[in-house]
């Protein structure tokens, strides 16, 4: 098990790492920092950025050092800071150029390997090693990584271990695959390194785009450690997770499941924005996922046994009832109780026609209307069902009861209907009395729940304990749908998503945030890889090594691309982001030179040095030509 209880808070007990001035993990909180996207070498500006990011309220912050040169200006910036009183501790980004850890290393306080790269090779070609030859790559691994340890302990300096789902070496791809164990093992080998040289003040991150594989590789690490009896600190974050709606939701629905397992010692956010943007987002996270807070959580359930070990997905069987459950995508449920009017209907996915005066729905359009007021019978127009918990004089309509309220009348319907029942309350719910209804849609509802994913789960572990195959929705309240709202439903109806629960999402929120909700609805289930309705995009947050403006270029590309459904486009900013890091993508838009961009189709160059004034349209060509 990666947790002691799959539904009750427990921090992960880790060891305690300085980070120059400022210790992370142990009893320590969670540490929040971000990484500076100007040019290391010059310094003047490098300092300004991390200035700002310390006033922010980040504890440490990274920078990127491509080679020794570079390394060594690492103690300019590091004087001049000192001289303007700011002590943060400063993490060296390192790609291949171990000499270039090594000298980083005796000058700031935490350097940051990846292991697909510091002392191996990522070429995609497949090798079929036997056993023999497979160590003797990892013995070379070793002499590589030993003398950077050394100097490590001289200079009483951390090492992150920073495995990217995108860069594994083709090494560890040729025997595990590009998988969660994979990431695992890649990591592994660098920390028993570590454990036989006695070096303890290492810190661990498993980033990948896709927050499923992610929050898996994170949960397995945590596993195979505790086996090995290590007790590592970790990193969280969600790599080139994007802009704007999409950046916040993926980070929160990655770190934030984490987070709510007592998982994670310090936290960054990567926004296709402007660093300083990535504190207070990490900050929000952090704070929803307060370990004081959950621990208020007690789950009135004990489990025997469990049909699931919570290491790998798997979508919870549920029968079909109408459009939901069963083989269907999750549903989206839009509440209009404010606002039971036309421009209701308009701000949840459906555009109006003039012409016909009818509605048509776009791939984002809510799947059901709810009002507590009922609907007008002028609602006959509209190609979506209606739910209400009142009487209804116009169209026939779905009714919401309350658990409590539930007869015998609606045990014996043959209609689609839907029962509330509070997460909050599960103690006072007769599994029993759930397996007699046949036709109900449960909505669990999370207001007042002081842990929605804790509770969450222990309510579908009973329902499977209980053989329960009704379609679930999960159903969160807000007044308004700020950062706060977005990461708090992002993290915790995304956590129970990614595992495989719910068949549906409902978002209530008050009527000026209507379109908001409904974007986040989608936004969420697209996140979570359970109903793609639009375009993903995977972009970088920008370093040091970028090549052009990412925030400028990520929207010029959206502008042309959005129509894409479904299709997976990767926006690098250089080389090192570029090949491995896309690996998730269809296709991908990389810096490979000053004004220069190369576009790729899966792991394949296919344009390459277009002048970025170009580019955007190429990759548009390029996409349509494959359609």
């Amino acid at each position: 098990m990666f947790t002691k209880n799959y539904f009750e808070y427990n921090r992960n007990k880790t060891t305690e790492v300085c980070i120059g001035k400022i210790p992370l993990g142990g009893n320590n909180p969670v540490r929040l920092q971000s990484m500076t996207n100007t040019d290391t070498s010059d310094t003047e500006a490098t300092v300004s950025q991390i200035i700002e990011l310390a006033d922010a309220g980040a504890d440490y912050v990274r920078l990127t050092v491509q080679n020794s040169k570079i390394a060594e200006s690492l103690r300019d910036i590091k004087r001049i800071l000192k001289e303007k009183n700011y002590d943060i501790p400063l993490i060296a980004d390192i790609h291949f150029s171990p000499k270039a850890a090594e000298v980083a290393a005796k000058i700031i306080e935490k350097v940051r390997i990846n292991p697909g790269n510091y002392a191996d090779v990522k070429q995609f070609k497949h090798i079929n090693y036997t056993d023999e030859e497979y160590n003797a790559e990892v013995e070379k691994l070793k002499k590589n990584f030993i003398p950077l340890l050394k100097i490590c302990k001289k200079h009483n300096t951390a090492i992150r271990i920073g495995t990217n789902h995108g860069s594994l070496s083709d090494r560890i791809l040729s025997r595990y695959g590009d998988t969660p164990q994979g990431m695992v093992e890649s990591t592994m080998e660098f920390l028993r390194i570590c454990k036989q040289e006695n070096f303890n003040d290492v810190v661990i991150s498993m980033k990948a785009s896709n927050p499923l594989v992610m929050i898996y590789a994170n949960r397995l690490l945590v596993k195979t450690m505790h086996s090995e009896k290590m007790s590592f600190p970790l990193h969280l974050g969600v790599t080139e997770a994007g802009n704007e709606l999409e950046g916040r939701i993926k980070s929160a629905v990655g770190i934030g499941s984490l987070l709510a397992d007592g998982i994670g010692d310090t936290v960054r956010v990567s926004l296709t924005e402007s660093p300083v943007r990535e504190i207070p987002v990490a900050a929000t996270i952090r704070n929803i996922f307060n370990g004081k807070k959950l621990s208020a959580y007690s789950s009135p359930f004990k489990f025997k046994s469990l049909s699931r070990n919570f290491l790998d997905y798997r979508k919870r069987k549920s029968e079909k009832t109408g459009i939901i459950g069963g083989d269907n995508v999750p549903v989206v449920i839009a509440d209009i109780s404010e606002k039971v009017d036309k421009n209701a209907i308009a701000d949840c996915g459906y555009v109006f026609k003039e012409e016909d005066s009818t509605f048509e729905k776009t791939d984002s359009a809510a799947d059901f209307f709810y009002s507590e007021k009922g609907f007008p019978a002028s609602f006959n127009f509209l190609d979506a069902q209606l739910i209400t918990s009142k009487r209804n004089k116009g169209k026939d309509v779905i009714k919401l009861v309350d658990y409590k309220d539930v007869t015998k009348g609606y045990l014996a319907t043959k209609s689609l209907y839907f029962i509330k029942t509070d997460a909050e309350k599960l103690d006072n719910i007769l599994f029993s009395d759930l397996q007699k209804l046949p036709n109900a849609v449960f909505v669990l509802d999370f207001e007042n729940t002081v842990s929605p994913v804790h509770s969450g789960r222990a309510f579908f572990m009973k329902l499977e304990e209980y053989n329960i195959k009704n379609p679930v929705i999960l159903r969160q309240k807000f007044d308004k749908i700020d950062d706060y709202a977005v990461l708090k439903a992002s993290g915790e109806s995304g956590a129970l998503l990614i595992e495989g629960f719910g068949d549906g999402i409902w978002i209530s929120a008050k009527a000026e945030d209507l379109k908001k909700a409904n974007e986040l609805s989608f936004g969420i289930l697209q996140a979570c890889r359970a109903r793609i309705t639009k375009t993903e995009y995977i972009s970088c947050p920008g370093c040091g090594r970028t090549l052009f403006d990412l925030e400028k270029t990520t929207a010029k590309i959206k502008s042309v691309t959005s129509h894409l459904k479904g299709i997976k486009i990767a926006i690098m900013g250089c080389i090192v982001n570029g090949l491995g890091e896309m690996a998730d993508a269809d296709y991908g838009y990389v810096g490979t030179g000053s004004g220069k961009i190369t576009l790729y189709k899966n792991k394949e160059a296919v344009k390459k040095n277009i002048p970025e004034t170009k580019a955007a349209s190429e990759l548009l060509k390029l996409i349509e030509q494959n359609l």
